[in-house]
């Protein structure tokens, strides 16, 4: 398949506006009347040495979209979002899975924080946290930090002091894990 040189500017207007592969493949079969499979179009980018920019998605805090604010002042989505960005700079990719799982002594509210054996999928780390009213919820960190709580009832929301100590708990948990 040969393109004119018009073609060929078409193309590349329409990969530095952002298209995708499949935007671009469709504009093809539209605009010039060329078939082309998804594979074709995507040597088609590369022998025109252009490179397809990946789109960013903006990911929404999953931890303020799992605590609901149950208490009067401080709420705890606004020190749950701030989690992520406290350990979450810090850490490294990967955990032995034959590690012993971590009990943080329980500083302030009795908060205890343990660290998995095996990670759950998706996460960089995950363990379980106890608070100070005795629930004990699920625990995850991603690759880009976000802190995601996962407690046993729908609705529940741990004391604004709870929060913060599961932070500083996580974070001695984390620090003596290496990460």
């Amino acid at each position: 398949m040969q393109l004119t040189d018009d073609q060929k500017q078409q193309v590349a207007g329409w990969v530095g506006t952002g298209a995708g592969l499949a935007e671009i493949q469709k504009k093809l079969s539209e605009d010039f009347g060329l078939t082309l499979t998804y594979m074709d179009v995507r040597f088609l980018v590369l022998d025109l040495g252009l490179a397809v920019k990946d789109k960013v998605v903006k990911a929404k805090p999953v931890a303020a979209a799992v605590i609901a604010p149950a208490h009067g002042g401080a709420t705890a989505e606004d020190d749950f979002a701030d989690a992520g960005a406290d350990v979450g700079g810090d850490l490294a990719p990967g955990l032995a899975s034959d590690a012993a799982p971590d009990l943080a002594p329980g500083a302030a509210g009795g908060v205890r924080v343990e660290l998995d054996r095996l990670m759950k999928p998706g996460s960089v780390v995950s363990g379980t946290v106890t608070f100070g009213d005795g629930v004990t919820a699920a625990w995850s960190l991603d690759q880009l930090g976000r802190l995601a709580l996962n407690p046993p009832k729908p609705g529940y929301s741990p004391t604004p002091e709870d929060v913060q100590a599961f932070q500083a708990e996580l974070r001695r948990a984390l620090e003596r894990r290496g990460f």
